[in-house]
Order: C-alpha cells, then sequence, then structure tokens
C-alpha cells in the first residue's frame, strides 16, 4: 500500500482492508471486484490485483509466505525491492535494498555534487552502512529520515539520481480517468457511453477503458447488448 502512496492514505486505508481481508485465506477467495473496491481512494490499481492474486498463489501452495527471496520473487507484483523489504521489515534479516527515501539520503551524504547516480553505486555503501543485528530498525530509521531531508535542505537530492522521473500531475491525467472508470464500476455495470459521460467526454475514455480490460481489472459482460463492463 505505501509503495506510491502517501503514508496518511494509507493509516485510514489499512486497518478497513484488513477489517475485510482479516487473513490471507479470506483475501485469496475473493473476488477482485470486491478487492478493487476496497482500494478505492489508494491509486495504482494493479497494485490490489497484485496482492490478491499473490494471496491467491500462497493458497495454492502450502499456505505460508516465503522466507526465501528466489520464492518471494515468484508472487506476483514482487520485485527485487519488495522481496527484499518483506524478509527485513518481517523477518528482521539484514538483505540490502533501496527505495526512495533510501536513495536520497546516500545521494545526499556521499553524492553531493554529482548527477546521474545510479542505483549501482550507492548499493555498496548501503550494504557497508547497514546494521547487521537490527537491520529493521536501521531502515525505519533510514526511510524516516529520507522522507524529511527535503524539508530540511529545501531541495530533492533524487533529481541527480539517473532513476530519477518526475511523477505526471494527476489531474487531468489518464490516472485520473481509469480512477474515474473504477469508482463508477464498483457500483453497478456501466455501458460505454455512459463511461463517457462520467469522464466528461474524455477522448481517451476508451484508451482508459482498453488498458483497464488489458490488465484484467475490468471485464465486459458476456451476452449484453449494448456491451456493460463491470469490475474484473
Amino acid at each position: 500500500m505505501l509503495q506510491q502512496t502517501q503514508v496518511s492514505r494509507v493509516l485510514e486505508k489499512y486497518p478497513e482492508f484488513l477489517k475485510k481481508f482479516p487473513t490471507i485465506e479470506a483475501l485469496a477467495a475473493s473476488p477482485l471486484g470486491d478487492v478493487l473496491r476496497a482500494w478505492q481512494g489508494m491509486g495504482y490499481n494493479r497494485r490490489a490485483r497484485y496482492l490478491r492474486d499473490a494471496a491467491e498463489t500462497v493458497i495454492e501452495g502450502d499456505g505460508k509466505i516465503p522466507k526465501i527471496e528466489t520464492e518471494l520473487l515468484k508472487l506476483p507484483g514482487i520485485g527485487h525491492y519488495t522481496a527484499n523489504a518483506i524478509l527485513t521489515f518481517a523477518y528482521n534479516e539484514p538483505r540490502v535494498f533501496i527505495e526512495t527515501n533510501i536513495r536520497r539520503v546516500f545521494i545526499h551524504h556521499f553524492f553531493k555534487n554529482l548527477k546521474n547516480v545510479s542505483d549501482k553505486q550507492i548499493l555498496p555503501l548501503v550494504e557497508q552502512t547497514l546494521d547487521i543485528k537490527n537491520p529493521r530498525e536501521w531502515y525505519y530509521a533510514l526511510m524516516d529520515y529520507g522522507a524529511q531531508l527535503p524539508r530540511i535542505t529545501k531541495r530533492n537530492s533524487n533529481t541527480q539520481s539517473k532513476h530519477y522521473t518526475k511523477q505526471s500531475t494527476f489531474k487531468g491525467s489518464l490516472r485520473e480517468l481509469r480512477g474515474k472508470i473504477i469508482r463508477a464500476l464498483s457500483g453497478r455495470p456501466q455501458t460505454l457511453e455512459q463511461l463517457k459521460r462520467i469522464c466528461a467526454s474524455d477522448l481517451r475514455a476508451q484508451e482508459a477503458l482498453d488498458a483497464l480490460l488489458k490488465e484484467g481489472l475490468v471485464k465486459r459482460q458476456s451476452g449484453s447488448s449494448p456491451a456493460r463492463y463491470s469490475l474484473a
């Protein structure tokens, strides 16, 4: 949930989500539409699908969250950072990984006057400074410090990163249209014309709908004329 979403918003959604899906079994058995409804307001809805699909994969196995990186990487939506973050924060294993706030701290202190700093340059320093005995608290502190740095320095060191991309404005974006469609379909099925009206006749409504269909977040109901769409 915390990936690409503000902590304040997650603090509201997290307890609600756990109340609705208290166990891995409950999440795995739930229709994707129910998960998307619970996820509303968080954005980046494919994360909700990955979470549900990952739970389903776990249940189809031995029912336990893997404790090995190679096994975690087999779960939908989990990459190098998430796998190692799970091992660190859940099991207190000393793993080396980078995320936005960690990157900001190391660039600020070790690459202050450089541009196009790559993560390959930063990773050895993360490994050298890692608290082996208590990595969980070390990363907590590191990430909190990184989140506060822009307020202290009045600048964002991450702009010096080779991997930095400025997030596009949400207002008027395709992401906003996708969110409108998801919210509309969480109530009841809609036709394309109805969805276009909900999107204020934005010419990109069809594009947004096609993307949601391709990602498996939305489905076309069979046998309906005119065609109606609903959450998957």
